[in-house]
């Protein structure tokens, strides 16, 4: 047994010295002190790194085909009513979404931004307690209403100036007299969108649209599809000759935040001066995966932009007052997974701080030691000369 110790005690690599052959140096004393503050401060900073979450980054070609984006929005125009701001949306797939109106709350504002009426989009119509035949006259009992839409459609009803409005604009007309409508009229629909010039409107909601490049705008007016352009009509009854398109982004994404997210649009706004046209905000999307540390998946949505405002002539019936966003979709994928560092890995870690750390400053001690030893031999051997 004691031979088998032996052997054991003839592997030691680390063979201790007598305290009475030890050197104890000022430098030493110093080198020790700085030493020791290092590898604390690099300890607490590899703890916190173990205790908290990384996030690790992956760029992967985005597969995913059939899906949906969700274009969250709340923009706001001081300068243009309510009444007369429509939205739609396009892509290239060919789908349109012309005046959307669900899932999408208008709000009226005053020049100072005061709210005076929030509803869900849509001015709404007034009911027509005697509402009028096509001949003009008066509905007698038990007798269906039926309204006049003007020649847009032969074989239809048209019973609010609603109706009427977008018969125009699914024929393709420009509505630009609604005054001269008996529905409009008696609706007060003229009255009304004249009381709210000079008023403001916040317009805030989301689309669901097709996972394709599209676009999607705000402009004054009722838009109509020709066989190669859309047009606004914008109420030239109105004599309003121009549209202030001044607006503020309050928000836009696609899709939901997630942790860290950056939405470079939001508060943007823009002021329109003497030029007046169509702004335009061109946005690359891309997809986005965020994996908690939990494993739940939040996929969204990063994007970047440009803008450009492009001046109106007044002589192209392409060119259309309004806020545009054209945005395209990135091939690209980014996934950002959260995850915790492994105990091995911070144990190997600290194994690596204490002994860099003590190694390096062996090597300086012992510099500096030997250093300070020739000089003064040097010195010394002086004295005798």
């Amino acid at each position: 047994m004691e031979s088998l110790m032996n052997k054991i005690r003839k592997l030691d690599a680390y063979p201790k010295i007598s305290e009475d052959f030890y050197s104890r140096t000022l430098s030493g004393g110093f080198i020790t002190i700085i030493s020791s503050i290092i590898m604390l401060l690099l300890f607490f900073s590899e703890l916190r790194m173990y205790v908290h979450t990384v996030t690790e980054t992956k760029l992967i070609v985005d597969t995913s085909r059939g899906e949906h984006l969700r274009i969250n929005f709340d923009v706001t125009f001081p300068a243009l009513p309510c009444s007369v701001l429509s939205l739609d949306a396009m892509d290239i797939s060919g789908e349109q979404h012309l005046d959307v109106k669900h899932d999408i709350v208008k709000k009226r504002i005053d020049y100072h931004g005061n709210v005076i009426d929030s509803r869900p989009d849509g001015i709404g119509s007034s009911k027509i307690e005697k509402p009028l035949q096509r001949h003009g006259g008066r509905l007698e009992h038990n007798e269906t209403y039926c309204g006049s839409c003007y020649g847009a459609l032969d074989d239809d009803c048209c019973n609010s100036c609603q109706d009427v409005r977008e018969a125009y604009r699914s024929k393709g007309w420009a509505l630009s007299h609604p005054d001269l409508i008996d529905q409009c009229k008696r609706e007060g629909f003229f009255k009304r969108v004249k009381n709210e010039e000079g008023e403001g409107c916040n317009i805030y909601g989301f689309l669901e649209v097709n996972k394709v490049a599209g676009n999607f705008h705000f402009a004054p007016g009722k838009s109509f599809q020709l066989p190669y352009f859309q047009i606004h009509n914008p109420l030239a009854s109105f004599q309003w000759d121009t549209f202030n398109i001044t607006h503020r982004i309050n928000r836009l994404n696609f899709g939901d935040d997630f942790p860290g997210v950056v939405n470079p649009l939001d508060g943007a706004q823009w002021s329109q001066g003497t030029l007046s046209g169509m702004f335009q905000y061109f946005i690359k999307v891309v997809p986005t995966v965020y994996k908690d540390v939990k494993g739940k998946a939040i996929k969204s949505n990063q994007f970047s932009v440009t803008q450009h405002l492009r001046g109106i002539d007044g002589e192209s019936f392409q060119d259309l007052h309004g806020v545009f966003f054209f945005y395209d979709l990135s091939p690209i994928k980014v996934t950002f997974t959260e995850e915790h560092v492994s105990f091995f890995h911070f144990l190997t870690n600290v194994c690596a701080i204490v002994g860099g750390v003590f190694t390096v400053s062996g090597i300086l001690d012992s510099i500096i030691y030997h250093g300070q030893k020739a000089i003064k031999k040097k010195m010394e051997l002086g004295k005798f000369m």
